[in-house]
C-alpha cells in the first residue's frame, strides 16, 4: 500500500476515533483541535512519515483553503447587525480598536526578536497570528456559566476577525518582491483582492439568497439541496474571485453577510424567517467543522511537526508573547471605559486561541517560497501548536472558575454588572448551537 493510501487511512482513523468518543471528551481539557494536531504530528515526517508538504502539497492546499472559505462564509451568514449595536459593544471594540492593535503589536513585538526577515515579512507576521478561533476555546464560550455578554462577544469577534484580518494580508503580501500578489502593486492588489472581490461577494451572495427563498416560496427546492446550495455559492465565489486574480477568501466573506441578510430579510414565508438560516446553512457549518478539523490534523503533519525539529528560543518567546501580551495588552486598551471588571478583561483577552485562519494564511505564504518564508512558516506553526494545547487544556477550568466569579460578585453587589447585559434570547440560542455543531 503506497503512503499517500496509509495517510488516508490514518486520517479516517482519527476522524472515526474522536468521533466515537466526542461527547465523552467534550467536557475534559482534551479538546479535538488537541486529538488532531498531536495525532497529525504522528503521522508527519517527524515520526511515522506518512505524509508531508513537499509530496502532498497538491492535496493540502486545497483542503485547506476549501475549510477556510466554508468558516469564512458561514461566519458571516451568521451576523447581524445588532451583534454590533447596542448589547455588541464588546465585539465592536475588540475588532474596531483591539485587532488593528494586536496586528501592530504583533509587528512590532517581532521586529527585534526575528532577525532576518524584512519589514513587510515582520508585518505578515502580525497579521496572521491576529485572527481567533472560538472552535479552539469552545468550551470558554459555551459554558453558561459564563455571561452571555461575554459568551457572545468572544464568537462574534471570532466570526469576523479572520475575515477582516485578510486586506492586511493581501496588502502586506504585496509589499514583498517576488511573491504572487507583488506583480500587481499594492495598489492594483487593492483594487483587484479588496474592491473587487468584495464587489463579487455581494454580486454573489445578495441575489444567490434571494433566488433561494424565492424558490423556497414556489416550493421548488427541497431542504437537502437547499444546504447543499450553500456549498455552490460560497464555492462560486472564492472561484470566480480566483479567476479575476483577486481573493476568494474576501469575497466568500462578504458574499456569505449578502447571502444571510437576504434570507433573513426576505423569507419565503412568515414562519420561514425564524429558521431560515439556521436550516439552511446546518450542512455547510457541520461540514466546515469537519474539514477544519481535518485541517489541524494536516497542520499538525506538515507544519507543526518539522517546526518542532527546529525550534529556537526567539521563536518560543515569540510565540508565548503573541499569545499573551499581544493578544492581552491590545483587549484591554480596547475595553478601557467599558465598566468591564478586570477578571473579565484578562478572560477575554485570554481567550483568543489561533486557528485555522492563522494556519491556513501561513502555509499560503509559506508557498510563496521567498527569503523569510521558513522561518515565518515555523513562527506561526509553533505559536498555533501552542494555543491549540494551552487554550484546550484551561477552557474548561478557566470557564467554571470566571462564572464562579461572575455569579459571586453580581450577589455581592446585589445588582446587574456590565457583563451581564441582556442579549437576544434567539441569537444566544442559536450562537451556542452552532458551537457545538462539530462536536455532536
Amino acid at each position: 500500500m503506497s503512503g499517500d493510501a496509509w495517510a488516508g487511512v490514518a486520517v479516517a482513523g482519527v476522524t472515526a476515533a474522536y468521533a466515537l468518543g466526542s461527547r465523552r471528551l467534550a467536557a475534559t481539557p482534551v479538546s479535538s483541535a488537541i486529538v488532531f494536531t498531536g495525532c497529525g504530528i504522528l503521522i508527519g515526517p517527524a515520526v511515522l512519515d506518512l505524509t508531508d508538504l513537499k509530496h502532498d502539497g497538491a492535496f493540502i492546499t486545497p483542503l485547506l483553503e476549501a475549510a477556510l472559505t466554508l468558516v469564512l462564509f458561514t461566519d458571516a451568514m451568521t451576523v447581524r447587525r445588532r451583534d454590533l449595536a447596542t448589547d455588541g459593544f464588546l465585539p465592536g471594540r475588540l475588532l474596531g480598536i483591539g485587532l488593528p492593535l494586536s496586528i501592530a503589536a504583533g509587528w512590532l513585538l517581532a521586529w527585534p526578536l526575528l532577525p532576518g526577515l524584512t519589514a513587510w515579512e515582520l508585518a505578515l507576521v502580525g497579521a496572521i497570528l491576529a485572527p481567533t478561533d472560538a472552535a479552539l476555546g469552545k468550551t470558554a464560550i459555551s459554558d453558561p456559566h459564563v455571561p452571555p455578554l461575554v459568551r457572545q462577544g468572544l464568537n462574534v469577534e471570532s466570526g469576523l476577525n479572520d475575515g477582516m484580518v485578510l486586506p492586511f494580508f493581501v496588502v502586506f503580501l504585496a509589499a514583498i518582491p517576488g511573491t504572487s500578489y507583488a506583480h500587481e502593486g499594492v495598489a492594483g492588489t487593492f483594487w483587484r483582492a479588496l474592491l473587487l472581490s468584495t464587489a463579487l461577494g455581494l454580486l454573489i451572495g445578495g441575489p444567490c439568497g434571494r433566488l433561494l427563498q424565492a424558490a423556497r416560496a414556489r416550493g421548488w427546492v427541497t431542504r437537502e439541496w437547499r444546504q447543499v446550495y450553500v456549498l455552490a455559492v460560497a464555492a462560486a465565489s472564492y472561484q470566480l474571485a480566483v479567476l479575476t486574480d483577486g481573493s476568494g477568501f474576501i469575497a466568500a466573506w462578504v458574499a456569505g453577510f449578502a447571502f444571510g441578510y437576504a434570507l433573513r430579510h426576505f423569507p419565503a414565508d412568515a414562519d420561514a424567517e425564524a429558521d431560515s438560516r439556521d436550516r439552511t446553512a446546518g450542512f455547510a457549518e457541520n461540514l466546515g467543522g469537519l474539514l477544519a478539523s481535518i485541517s489541524l490534523l494536516v497542520f499538525g503533519a506538515v507544519l507543526l511537526g518539522p517546526a518542532l525539529e527546529d525550534l529556537t528560543w526567539r521563536i518560543v518567546l515569540y510565540a508565548v508573547l503573541s499569545l499573551t501580551v499581544v493578544r492581552v495588552l491590545p483587549v484591554a486598551l480596547s475595553l478601557v471605559g467599558s465598566r468591564l471588571r478586570p477578571p473579565t478583561v484578562a478572560y477575554v483577552g485570554w481567550f483568543g486561541p489561533r486557528g485555522l485562519a492563522s494556519v491556513v494564511l501561513g502555509l499560503l505564504v509559506v508557498e510563496e517560497h521567498v527569503p523569510g518564508t521558513q522561518t515565518l512558516g515555523r513562527v506561526v506553526a509553533v505559536t498555533v501548536g501552542l494555543s491549540v494545547l494551552l487554550h484546550g487544556v484551561s477552557a474548561v477550568a478557566l470557564a467554571e472558575r470566571y462564572g464562579r466569579w461572575y455569579q459571586r460578585a453580581a450577589a455581592r453587589e446585589g445588582r446587574e454588572l456590565r457583563e451581564g447585559a441582556p442579549v437576544p434570547e434567539k441569537a444566544e440560542r442559536h450562537r451556542l448551537g452552532r458551537l457545538d455543531r462539530p462536536v455532536e
